[in-house]
């Protein structure tokens, strides 16, 4: 009989890839049973609510056991993968006549038993408690992936080992997806009381509305039944014809975030349009420049440029409203976001100390962020501690719009779409190169005299670029 020793056996936990998130999903496993892996190899790709993060492995050893599938949402700190370090060969189920004398029951011997252990040093997120000797649970063939993480769940939660056999360990945990078992937690509804009718006995959320409703409805009277109009509610949809999908992840992290800023900062939106002619024939010259080859040079390097200029001479609009403490915190560095549409979602990576950098600087660092964005690469890191952002839309053929503010930040502009335009120049219509430009900014900490120079600023740098020379 071929064992693990339980001091060989090391799992890694899902640990928080950024700050204070509380869970992420499983997008792909790069490692399976069996294979070898070596300090810092990748094993798995996660999403978290900000951003796609590759987690590597902190040891070497031998992948004994993936805990949960691709697709799984795991809570930070519950293990995901076990490995053995001392590298020996996988584990074989154990029959009952060669189960240990200490063994708590007979049918205990086929069922997966875990015992808290210590947490071992992750990358980010939570450091490492006390430690007490485990049992790795003992692979089966019969014994599918849901029932072990039942056990290893009972243990997290302090109620002792894992003794339980499959069949109660199905019981106890009933099949559903996590976004029926968050419903079911929203509404208050025991899974364990819920009659499934999906296939193989899953739950589906028609499921726990049922399970919900009687529990909610007030006793039967006469005056408080459902009316005509409410009952073709839940057919007034054809579900043929719908696609549903879940929210999470990046949309759902940003959905948040704007509906917290929308209700909370009082936006004001102002608009500019500029002749952008000059810009975009400073744009081709710079594409020349022996010092900016092989760089990202478009006309929203030098609009971002502009706006770091116009802070440098209105500094107060670069600041955040702290309720807590009833503070304006003025910041004496910019980190400029640039709001990037990935497949993911909207994000909104920051290029840090974006104040200090020349323009070959600023050049690089906005393609690697627009690169890293558009790749899916993008660290949690970069998207925090923004302090003002860019959104271009123009990208999209708009003319401009009224963007929302970021959390924590006091101002953002919107850059509309570059067009050949009929425009009085020198006295004359001519065509020219003209976009508009839109600044929202939040109203308690700007007003309209520190709004509207700073718009007007960037207007003037992007009319006549050479201001570029003389103000910054």
């Amino acid at each position: 009989m071929t064992t693990m020793t339980e001091a060989s056996v090391r799992e890694f936990k899902m640990p928080d890839v950024g700050e204070g998130l509380t869970e992420a999903e499983i997008l792909k496993w790069y490692v399976q049973a069996g294979d070898t892996v070596t300090d810092g190899q990748v094993v798995c790709e996660v999403e978290t609510a900000k951003a796609a993060v590759e987690l590597p492995i902190p040891y070497d050893g031998v992948v004994r056991e993936l805990r949960f599938p691709e697709g799984t949402t795991v809570d930070v700190g519950t293990a995901i993968i076990a490995v053995d370090v001392a590298g020996g060969a996988p584990a074989t189920p154990e029959t009952p006549a060669e189960a240990p004398e200490t063994s708590a029951a007979p049918e205990a011997s086929a069922a997966p038993e875990k015992k808290p252990e210590g947490r071992q040093p992750v990358l980010v997120g939570y450091g490492v408690a006390a430690s007490s000797t485990k049992r790795r649970p003992r692979k089966g063939p019969e014994v599918p992936v849901q029932q072990a993480s039942v056990a290893i769940q009972t243990e997290l939660n302090g109620h002792g080992p894992a003794t339980t056999s499959p069949a109660a360990t199905e019981q106890s945990r009933p099949l559903a997806k996590p976004p029926v078992r968050k419903l079911a937690k929203d509404l208050g509804v025991d899974l364990t009381t819920v009659i499934p009718s999906g296939p193989d006995g899953i739950i589906t959320r028609e499921d726990v509305h049922a399970a919900a409703t009687p529990a909610q409805a007030p006793a039967p009277e006469p005056t408080v039944t459902p009316t005509p109009a409410q009952a073709p509610l839940a057919a007034s949809y054809d579900a043929a014809r719908e696609t549903r999908v879940p929210v999470k992840g990046v949309r759902k992290a940003t959905a948040a975030a704007m509906v917290g800023s929308a209700f909370t900062a009082p936006h004001v939106t102002e608009f500019v349009t500029v002749d952008v002619t000059r810009t975009l024939k400073l744009v081709e010259e710079l594409k020349q420049d022996k010092d900016l080859q092989n760089l990202r040079v478009n006309p929203l390097l030098l609009i971002a440029k502009a706006l770091l200029v116009a802070i440098k001479r209105n500094p107060d609009i670069n600041a955040s409203w702290d309720e807590a403490n009833q503070e304006i915190v003025l910041k004496h560095y910019v980190n400029l976001g640039i709001a990037a549409a990935t497949p993911r979602g909207l994000i909104v990576p920051n290029i840090k100390d974006a104040h200090i950098k020349t323009l070959p600087q600023l050049a690089e660092s906005l393609g690697e962020l627009v690169t890293t964005a558009k790749e899916g690469r993008t660290s949690p890191a970069a998207m925090q501690g923004g302090t003002v952002t860019i959104t271009n839309v123009g990208v999209f053929g708009v003319d401009t719009g009224t963007p929302i503010l970021p959390p924590g930040e006091a101002a953002i502009l919107a850059v509309g779409a570059i067009k050949l335009q009929p425009w009085v120049h020198k006295g004359k219509v001519k065509p020219r190169q003209v976009t508009t430009l839109a600044l929202s900014f939040d109203h308690r900490l700007v007003d309209g005299e520190l709004g509207s120079k700073v718009l007007a600023d960037i207007a003037a740098i992007l009319e006549q670029p050479k201001k570029l020379i003389t103000w910054a």
